[in-house]
């Protein structure tokens, strides 16, 4: 059975859209109220291309909530579970964004264009209006907006070719999150070491919206000696390198989730000595451990094509966990899941089920990433 988006005013086009359609663009999905590439027609060449070659997405749907003024750093710092203190003029940072009960809301990349002068490149939630309510509750003196800034991703092992070519050497030498304002013939950007696959790649977030097809096309004929091709963030990478999928792994509205339950530690500062939003709860949940892990899943039986909606976990009838998003892995063969699992649950845990394509299936725990 198939299915159709049909193309309305209240979801919005990106700056790409035309080129995507020129290009074969063959269904969307829907992010952040904007239409955003699923696939081209051919998945298992544009996996390929991501995983052995290179690729280009629009990204355009991964919006960016500037945030600038005078208490523009003491917003974000309070919005942000992260110090944000310590981000530098042109260093990217992954930052957790809670609300007061510790639940994740949105984990962005946060770049720091100024000290006056943030962008928040959101995954799929209205943190726009999110971050406005809080500058207003707290009188801050800020300005919060959606930036006029539309993502193009150029992902894959000779990604970083294709942006040398384009714009010199010092492209190569970014490091990972660290980003540049530049131009490319004209046309005003920013790039960034970065993208949402393990593969490496950068990202070009255009600051004009009507140069996108002009900006497409560019990076489409300079990658032509490397065999460039369109695609979107693919699900089987993104489970196998076990990234997270703000909106399919968890969402308030379907099976929230704290940041430590997440394997997001790392991104948690609690020890500074400033208040941020959930800043209480997470001491709280950090003093008793959270209640459930982020794993992987192997998942027995014959390849499927996916899930539309988290699927109980169960061992001997009782439910112990959630499966969000499962996928094909073409490298190893084998169908693989994300999900949550309850903490006592140990890795070796035999017997555990879920009920995939109207049958019962098989799951075994594995580490994550699956391939690092």
């Amino acid at each position: 059975m198939s299915y159709t988006i049909g193309i309305a005013p209240n979801i919005r086009k990106s700056p790409y859209f035309d080129a995507t359609v020129e290009d074969g663009v063959q269904a969307f999905s829907v992010y952040n109220h904007m239409y955003i590439p699923a696939h081209f027609g051919d998945p298992d060449a544009e996996y390929r291309r991501l995983v052995d070659g290179v690729a280009m997405w629009d990204v355009a749907a991964q919006r960016q909530v500037e945030i600038r003024g005078p208490d523009a750093e003491e917003l974000v710092a309070y919005l942000c579970a992260r110090d944000v203190y310590r981000t530098r003029v042109g260093q990217g940072r992954y930052v957790p964004l809670c609300n007061h009960d510790g639940l994740l809301l949105n984990d962005p990349v946060l770049l720091k264009l100024s000290a006056q002068q943030f962008w928040l490149s959101i995954a799929d939630s209205d943190i726009e209006l999110w971050a406005r309510a809080i500058a207003a509750e707290r009188d801050y003196d800020v300005e919060v907006g959606e930036a006029d800034v539309s993502p193009l991703a150029i992902q894959g092992p000779r990604a970083e070719a294709v942006v040398t070519d384009l714009f010199g050497d010092w492209a190569g030498q970014l490091g990972y999150f660290a980003f540049r304002e530049t131009e490319l013939d004209g046309i005003p950007l920013v790039l960034a070491r970065s993208g949402w696959s393990k593969q490496g790649g950068f990202e070009l977030y255009l600051r004009d919206a009507g140069r996108g097809g002009e900006l497409w096309q560019r990076v489409r004929s300079a990658g032509q000696a490397y065999a460039i091709g369109p695609g979107a963030p693919n699900d089987a990478e993104r489970i196998e390198s076990g990234l997270l999928s703000w909106g399919a792994d968890c969402r308030l509205q379907v099976d929230p989730a704290n940041p430590f339950e997440l394997g997001l530690d790392a991104f948690v500062d609690l020890e500074v000595e400033h208040d941020f939003i959930g800043k209480q709860a997470l001491l709280r949940i950090r003093a008793i451990g959270p209640a459930r892990r982020r794993v992987g899943f192997v998942i027995d039986g014959e390849a499927v094509a996916g899930n539309s909606a988290p699927i109980d976990i169960r061992l001997r009838e009782r439910k112990v966990g959630s499966l969000h998003e499962i996928a094909y892995s073409p490298r190893l063969r084998r169908n693989l899941g994300l999900g949550l699992i309850d903490i006592e649950v140990e890795d070796d845990e035999r017997g555990l089920q879920s009920v995939v394509d109207g049958a019962p299936r098989a799951l075994e725990i594995r580490a994550l990433p699956f391939i690092g």
